[in-house]
């Protein structure tokens, strides 16, 4: 979808159409959920400090979130793929991957999805259509807003070839850099190294996968069920916070939100762990296995604690967090209850 909870805000707000809008919470240190394709002219995009977007575009107009109301619009989205395509793979409230494959003319078949999308909801959407997953997803964005982009592999190569390493997603901007040391500055000098040659500079699995993305290679199947592996809760704070007093609270309230969570559904997982961000913006995560699945806040609490306890943060801390993960549908109540005796 383009600029999903934006274009669903102007059309509550059509008077803003046009004009620098991004969705944001009004916090210190909000950031923008979803910016309009006027405030991208400015630099600003999706993960953009609020307070730095205000600066660079003294116009910008800020929407708060209605996710409620996202969820309800994404369902209505996801309704539309259903009904024309049978394998539909949901990615987020915004995003999906369609398998085309036994269609007798896929193109024409993803027109009369893009048209119904517009027609039943009033937003546009654009769409990549490749031979796997990876070049799908590069050519839908790469004309937004309302693309149509067909490519193959090999074209996508080429189209890409100049670009960074980092626009292809899987390729983080701490391997950029790594990459950037090296005079590996593009797709196509990423795709042309050996594999030997990036297993030495980046292990034996992540060098030859490096290799694999920027020649676009991608085996991944549509899952049309897709089983979650983790579940978390975390918090940034308004201020500050110093100290293991000021953080146990939250560290309770965000421990029973997950915990209410995952009973509700039914899943549970062995791994237990937080997440700290200090001041300094250093991120440390610390997890612990149990030998039982669990969803019983007991549980949960008391390891999480214990993982906080043990980091003891010796800065003040700008972000919290916990995760269960692991997650095992096939735990019940009953496993939870003997496991917490």
């Amino acid at each position: 979808m383009d600029a999903f909870y934006v274009s669903v805000e102007l059309q509550r707000h059509p008077e803003l159409r046009g004009k620098p809008v991004v969705v944001a919470g009004s916090g210190a240190r909000a950031v923008v959920t979803t910016a309009s394709y006027e405030a991208r002219q400015y630099g600003i995009y999706s993960a953009t400090p609020a307070a730095w977007a205000r600066r660079r575009c003294p116009d910008v107009i800020f929407i708060p979130p209605d996710f409620q109301e996202y969820r309800a619009r994404s369902r209505g989205v996801m309704e539309v793929l259903r009904e024309h395509v049978e394998r539909v793979e949901v990615v987020g409230l915004d995003e999906a991957y369609l398998d085309l494959t036994g269609i007798e003319r896929p193109r024409a078949a993803a027109r009369r999805v893009k048209a119904a999308i517009a027609e039943r909801t009033g937003l546009s959407c654009s769409i990549g259509i490749g031979p796997n997953k990876l070049v799908a997803k590069m050519a839908s964005d790469a004309e937004k807003p309302d693309g149509f982009v067909v490519l193959s592999r090999e074209e996508a190569q080429r189209r890409f070839a100049d670009a960074s390493p980092g626009l292809v997603p899987g390729i983080g901007p701490k391997t950029v850099e790594r990459l950037k040391e090296r005079g590996i500055v593009t797709l196509a000098a990423l795709a042309s190294m050996a594999d030997g040659q990036l297993a030495e500079l980046f292990g034996a699995r992540l060098g030859p996968h490096l290799a694999s993305l920027a020649r676009f290679e991608d085996e991944r199947l549509v899952e049309t069920v897709r089983v979650a592996k983790s579940e978390s809760r975390e918090t940034t704070f308004e201020r500050d916070l110093r100290g293991l007093g000021a953080l146990r609270p939250v560290l309770h309230r965000l421990t029973e939100e997950l915990c209410g969570t995952l009973a509700r559904s039914r899943q549970a997982g062995r791994t237990i762990g937080i997440k700290i961000r200090l001041d300094d913006f250093s991120t440390h995560t610390r997890a612990r296995s149990l030998t039982e699945a669990t969803n019983d806040f007991e549980v949960v609490h008391r390891v999480a604690t214990q993982l906080l306890e043990e980091f003891d943060p010796p800065r003040p801390v700008r972000l919290l967090g916990v995760r269960v993960a692991g997650l095992d549908e096939s735990a019940t109540r009953e496993n939870q209850l003997e496991l917490a005796l």
